[in-house]
């Protein structure tokens, strides 16, 4: 019955008869715990540790014990949330927004991402999204019978494509761009200048645009982080999706939420059953607590901080390896190309170091010869250190090996 499925689908692998590459698809990762290695390919804070503020425990927990937790939220999402949410968005996004007609509560963001894409993308649309990005963003298209236009984004720039690379893909097909802001996986946080030439070009030629800041907390070393929606003329022509998960650590609760003009949230206010359904009641209780109080977010910067620099340390000039360092989240992107393959090298890791970390490729054609490194996973500071220290011994070992210097 494969046969009657989508093309998108049909070329989906979940692990049950081939091995997958991404650490979240199937039960790979899973298994690899049960034997004892150490995973640094979740991009889930602190894990698998309690770390939740007492807080926030206190509130998800008030509205089981009450009651309140058994029943459905609206699928719009709690307007006490969202009411919290559009103070949050005034103070660090630079957007005015009603939070009764520009805010949609999501099941986490990756829900938010295929959701808001949805409406836009029609068979044969092109969408143009930075190589490399985020994994899901190639699959929405795909499933939504898009066409995938690839702009190519190299260290040497600190991955800013220039602009013309946009400008030599457009063809009247075009109809969107997506960006991840701050990028998944390399953290590059796109510069305000930078993002007003993209908004220009976008502008210009009357694209839309989805953006993904699930990354814009911690962003490192002064710079600024900027909200394309909150450029000239780019409010009506863009789609913000946001996450609880990175920033607050809120992984496992799946609370996101999706900024936009009111006439483009009038229509995924009216499909939001039917895509998405309501995120867990229970768990916006205690996402209200986070927004009301999130001195907390300062600490976890501070943790944040630590562990880049502790990465960095670690794992800057191993023989035959490049990186930058990360300028937000707690994610490390690494060229081992002249290594081998990205499979070979995490492969070689899983076996001698006992850690895995991510493959490049599904990250774009832009990460084959690249590692993925979530260095803000593990519950303190010395497993991370001691994780850190095992992968530089392996690709030292490896390089060796192969005779690279």
């Amino acid at each position: 019955m494969v046969s009657k499925m989508i093309d998108a689908f049909k070329k989906a692998e979940g692990g049950l008869f081939s091995k997958v590459a991404k650490a979240d698809v199937g039960g790979g990762a899973a298994e690899l715990q049960k034997k004892g290695i150490t995973l640094m390919c979740w991009a889930d804070p602190f894990y698998p540790d309690q770390s939740l503020p007492e807080h926030i425990v206190k509130a998800t927990v008030d509205s089981i014990v009450n009651g309140s937790g058994a029943h459905y939220t609206m699928p719009i999402g709690n307007p006490e949330l969202k009411a919290l949410i559009a103070k949050r968005l005034k103070k660090y996004n630079d957007l005015s927004v009603d939070p009764l007609r520009n805010i949609i509560i999501t099941p986490g963001s990756d829900a938010g991402l295929f959701f808001t894409m949805l409406p836009f993308i029609d068979k044969g649309d092109e969408v143009m999204i930075i190589d490399p990005s985020y994994p899901n963003n190639y699959q929405n298209v795909e499933i939504c019978g898009g066409v995938i236009v690839r702009i190519r984004a190299a260290a040497e720039t600190n991955f800013h494509p220039p602009i013309e690379e946009f400008e030599k893909r457009l063809t009247k097909k075009t109809k969107l761009v997506v960006l991840t802001n701050p990028n998944n996986p390399t953290t590059t946080v796109y510069r305000r200048e930078y993002l007003k030439e993209l908004a220009g070009f976008i502008v210009k030629n009357d694209l839309i645009a989805v953006v993904d800041q699930a990354f814009e907390y911690p962003v490192f070393d002064g710079i600024e982080m900027v909200t394309l929606a909150a450029l000239p003329g780019m409010w009506e022509r863009t789609v913000t999706v946001f996450s609880l998960s990175k920033g607050m650590g809120l992984s496992g609760y799946r609370v996101g939420y999706a900024v936009a003009d009111d006439r483009i949230m009038d229509k995924l206010c009216a499909t939001a059953v039917s895509v998405i359904g309501a995120a867990n009641t229970a768990a916006q209780m205690g996402a209200i607590a986070a927004m009301q109080d999130d001195g907390f977010l300062k600490e976890y910067a501070k943790i944040h901080l630590n562990r880049r620099d502790m990465a960095y340390e670690i794992l800057k000039n191993i023989p035959g390896t490049k990186m930058l360092k990360s300028e937000s989240g707690f994610l490390t992107w690494m060229n081992i190309s002249r290594l081998g393959t990205s499979q070979e090298v995490v492969d070689y890791l899983i076996d001698k170091a006992r850690v895995a970390v991510n493959v490049g490729e599904p990250y774009g054609e832009c990460g084959k010869g690249h590692i993925r490194i979530v260095h803000g996973v593990l519950g303190g500071d010395d497993m991370l250190k001691d994780a850190l220290c095992r992968i530089r011994e392996g690709l030292c070992s490896l390089a060796a090996q192969k005779g690279v210097k």
